[in-house]
């Protein structure tokens, strides 16, 4: 019975230590670079343009524009803040442990061709260099006049028929709608999009890539870098090639953000930290 009790004892003062131990330190799940990244915020498909032109006061037209527009801005925008998360989490652990794992080699070279970057072999900071600058945010009130512009207030026949609120191009017969004023030497086209969110996924991705935007990125790296906001204001000077009227585009740009300032104001921010300037 003695020999019996002390087994018991020392069973209990085992179970006393190694109990909390295990409660404590229960195995956790490996972790990875998307674990690390916030949620993304989700929109429905838009394949409807509403009649803005029933709106007779001015300002109610705008501020309908506006609402329509912005959360699909701010779905395509977290997306890419998602995305630029997970590159400087994988730019991180190679400056820290001077390679990539298999699976991180895998997430950077997914990135790099989602961007059109080249995976420089010998010098991975050269990559994540042109990355970083790249893959970044545009300013929601940017996003918002462009499309004002560029779609008459969504009343365009390419904002209605084809879902292009950006004026974008494509070049292959029958990819979009004939412009009624091209030229006869002209082949290019309106692109059609399946989706609202499609078209502002491409202009964001033409933003982000196209060597023409080269400047608006640099201005923008430029902000990061001092830890300013990024502001539409600050980057409409790298739009200088979106439109064949060059610094009267661009002046008409930073007018309109600064006229549309309060009612942009009043749809972002609800849901939005960015500046809209």
């Amino acid at each position: 019975m003695r020999i019996l009790g002390w087994l018991i004892a020392v069973g209990l003062v085992v179970a006393a230590i190694w109990l909390p131990t295990q409660l404590h330190e229960q195995p956790k799940p490996e972790q990875n670079v998307e674990q690390a990244t916030p949620n993304v915020i989700r929109v429905g498909r838009i394949t409807q343009v509403p009649d803005f032109s029933v709106y007779p006061d001015v300002r109610d037209k705008k501020q309908a524009f506006f609402s329509f527009l912005a959360p699909i801005v701010q779905a395509e925008n977290a997306t890419i803040e998602q995305t630029r998360e997970q590159l400087m989490s994988l730019m991180q652990s190679y400056e820290q442990q001077g390679t990539l794992e298999k699976k991180q080699r895998q997430q950077l070279e997914r990135i790099a061709q989602d961007y059109n970057v080249t995976l420089e072999e010998t010098d991975l900071n050269a990559t994540f260099g042109v990355l970083l600058r790249r893959v970044d945010v545009v300013p929601e009130a940017l996003a918002l006049v462009q499309a004002a512009n560029e779609s008459a207030w969504g009343t365009s026949r390419f904002a209605l028929d084809g879902l292009n609120f950006f004026g974008q191009w494509c070049f292959r017969k029958g990819c979009g709608l004939v412009p009624d004023a091209r030229g006869e030497d002209m082949t290019h086209e309106v692109r059609k999009f399946a989706s609202v969110n499609a078209s502002v996924r491409s202009y964001l991705r033409n933003i982000n890539t196209h060597p023409a935007y080269f400047e608006l990125r640099r201005l923008r790296a430029e902000k990061r870098k001092s830890g300013a906001d990024i502001r539409a204001l600050d980057l409409t000077e790298g739009l200088l090639s979106y439109s064949e009227r060059g610094e009267d585009y661009v002046h008409e740009l930073n007018s309109m953000i600064r006229v549309n300032r309060p009612i942009i104001i009043d749809v972002l921010e609800p849901n939005s930290d960015l500046a809209p300037e």
